[in-house]
């Protein structure tokens, strides 16, 4: 039986680009590159769909946010949709303010955004927060609560409660999907104290 032509290429593409964007980069205390957590995202974003430019905007989530990559070559290279997913999936700057500082005021603003973000822009950002919820629950089982040492959030993990929390509701618009049901298992087991 012969396979189903896919049109790869703007995935594989994308995919690259990500690899050689986040090249010789660590997973945040976890020990293995960077670019593990993108393909994650993307698995979780194809249980969800099979468009191919959502496939490429989980591979490219955090281009912007984590590397030297700008929106504008985003853009340039996979096109305007793509380049707008990414861009609601972006922490922004705060001038003059470290990163534990501007923390809880950039969660609020994604929070914010992803609340009345298109559909399109959600999925791909249940796949990067489903992708962050099992890291950390797969962390507290092993760690408890030394793990929110690793972060950069001023309340560790009060903030890291509310924070989740804001983004389930903001991502409510998925509920009944596998990927956030699983994301609401996940934090209720490392925030609710349920177990799993």
């Amino acid at each position: 039986m012969a396979n189903k032509y896919l049109d790869t290429a703007l995935v594989d593409k994308a995919i690259k680009f990500a690899v050689d964007a986040h090249a010789n980069t660590e997973r945040r205390g976890k020990g293995f590159p960077y670019v593990i957590h993108v393909l994650e995202a993307m698995e979780i974003v194809a249980s969800m769909t099979n468009d191919p430019e959502l496939l490429a905007a989980a591979a490219l989530h955090d281009t912007v946010e984590d590397t030297d990559v700008t929106l504008e070559q985003i853009r340039k290279e996979f096109g305007d949709r793509v380049a707008g997913v990414v861009d609601n999936e972006s922490d922004g700057v705060v001038p003059n303010q470290c990163e534990q500082d501007s923390w809880r005021s950039r969660k609020l603003a994604a929070i914010n955004r992803l609340k009345s973000a298109p559909l399109d822009s959600k999925i791909v950002a249940m796949g990067d927060k489903l992708s962050n919820m099992r890291a950390i629950m797969r962390d507290y089982r092993r760690d408890g609560d030394r793990l929110w040492n690793l972060f950069h959030a001023p309340g560790g993990r009060a903030d890291h409660e509310w924070h989740y929390r804001g983004l389930a509701d903001s991502l409510s618009d998925l509920s009944g999907t596998d990927a956030y049901e699983e994301f609401v298992r996940h934090l209720e087991y490392v925030f609710g104290g349920k177990k799993e």
